[in-house]
């Protein structure tokens, strides 16, 4: 009998352990809206996602050319997570930005980023990494766009690579480590375990964006920590004149992407599953 009774109560505490283990390891979501600053709908677009949706980081590009409107929304909205998108890179084909720096290896004949990273045959040379770029030049470009951004919103948290421009060489890596490092902004997602997850099924339209939204939200584990990103924007005049060859429905996709960041149904979803939103910056503390 006491044998039984001492085995009941190993059981006992078993089932309590794994109770509480589950209480304290929650599934977190980090849900990031990148590209602040390329323009007024999207800037407009991602204070929605964080004023009324489930945003909860936003990634700035310095030489854009809506940057100092977002510094100001940035500074109105004190309390959302801001990270550097670092950029070498101007992708749209009717609105451009230049570097900060005099950077003549990381510019097309006209004074512009390239569109593109990597080669691609829609842009006919039109990739930085075609070209003799320069380790130095990249590293005076980010160094500029780092304390720019670091002088006009103090609080920024991270570092994150526009158009994956971090990842263009193993150099181009440690230099964006280095730097991260040195300006005190080095938030490394992989080495914090945070897994990256993306759409699960199709996602052209809201309707499909929903339902694959809410399959990638019903997949998270308890403990596991989650970096979800995105592009808010506006089905408006201004982000229908802004499209680059094999991307010509920004405006509707990217409202989609408002749409669905700020939907009750999906807000809903994340409450029952019990999610806890966070931030870049919660990484920290």
């Amino acid at each position: 009998m006491r044998k039984y009774l001492l085995a009941l109560l190993a059981n006992a505490l078993l089932l309590l352990s794994l109770s509480c283990t589950a209480q304290e390891s929650p599934i977190r979501l980090i849900v990031r809206g990148d590209d602040m600053g390329f323009s007024h709908s999207g800037n407009l677009a991602l204070i929605k996602c964080f004023k009324e949706g489930i945003e909860r980081s936003i990634e700035v590009i310095v030489p854009s050319p809506w940057f100092p409107e977002a510094v100001k929304l940035l500074a109105e909205h004190p309390t959302v997570d801001v990270g550097i998108h670092l950029a070498l890179t101007s992708e749209w084909d009717n609105v451009k930005w230049r570097p900060l720096t005099y950077a003549p290896s990381l510019t097309d004949s006209s004074g512009y980023f390239y569109p593109k990273i990597w080669a691609d045959a829609k842009y006919p040379n039109g990739a930085l990494l075609q070209h003799a770029w320069q380790l130095g030049e990249v590293e005076k470009e980010f160094r500029a766009q780092i304390e720019l951004a670091l002088k006009k919103i103090p609080r920024i948290s991270h570092i994150s690579a526009h158009m994956g421009c971090t990842y263009m060489s193993p150099e181009v890596s440690a230099l964006a480590k280095k730097l991260a490092r040195e300006y005190g902004i080095d938030i490394d997602l992989e080495a914090l375990g945070v897994k990256g997850v993306n759409f699960i099924g199709a996602h052209g339209t809201l309707a499909e964006k929903k339902k694959s939204f809410s399959a990638m939200l019903q997949s998270l584990q308890p403990g596991g920590t989650y970096m979800f990103l995105e592009h808010p924007g506006l089905n408006d005049a201004e982000l229908q004149a802004i499209h680059h060859i094999g991307y010509e429905n920004v405006a509707a996709d990217r409202q989609g992407v408002t749409d669905l960041w700020t939907d009750p149904a999906i807000k809903a979803l994340i409450r029952e599953r019990k999610i806890q939103l966070i931030s870049y910056a919660d990484l920290k503390r």
